[in-house]
């Protein structure tokens, strides 16, 4: 690899590193650890991608496409291996989690709860992304994506407000 492209992960993985580690949070319920590795392997495919990158998309949105695509790979391969109830993978979330605010272990474990494209949608919401970076990312229009948060946000609240009763 070139020195520019060292140069220009190193720059990526300074800006954007936070931003990954928070998405892979999300995708694996809180679980620090296993975002730590999420992380790595989003930068290692990062670097691989790096010289066949031509700069059509920003490059916020080409990592957090490889971000997705990295989770939602490790998603699948480890639901083939082993599937935990909901209710331990909590536990093990505010067990590991001790700065972590009850609030957000009951907004992970809502989010979860929502199907696989919307929890992907609220979960580059909760990051900040403007609506037209989240079309890209997802590849669907943003009047669609539009219909899609409003209905997500709607199912959170009836999941959040079900938490205390």
């Amino acid at each position: 690899m070139s020195l520019k492209h060292e140069n220009q992960f190193q720059l990526y993985y300074k800006d954007y590193q936070s931003m990954v580690f928070s998405l892979c949070k999300g995708f694996v319920k809180g679980d620090t650890y296993e975002a730590r590795d999420l992380v790595q392997e989003v930068f290692i495919r990062v670097w691989n991608a790096l010289p066949d990158f031509k700069g059509n998309a920003s490059p916020k949105t080409w990592i957090y496409r490889i971000s997705v695509n990295t989770c939602l790979l490790h998603l699948r391969n480890q639901q083939t291996n082993l599937i935990q109830p909901l209710n331990e993978n909590l536990q093990d979330i505010s067990q590991e989690e001790e700065n972590t605010p009850s609030d957000y272990s009951e907004l992970y474990s809502a989010i979860n709860q929502l199907a696989e494209m919307d929890r992907i949608i609220i979960l580059l919401v909760l990051d900040e992304l403007k609506y037209d970076e989240i079309s890209a990312i997802v590849g669907i229009a943003e009047g669609a994506l539009r219909v899609r948060i409003h209905r997500s946000k709607q199912k959170l609240n009836e999941i959040l407000n079900n938490y205390g009763k």
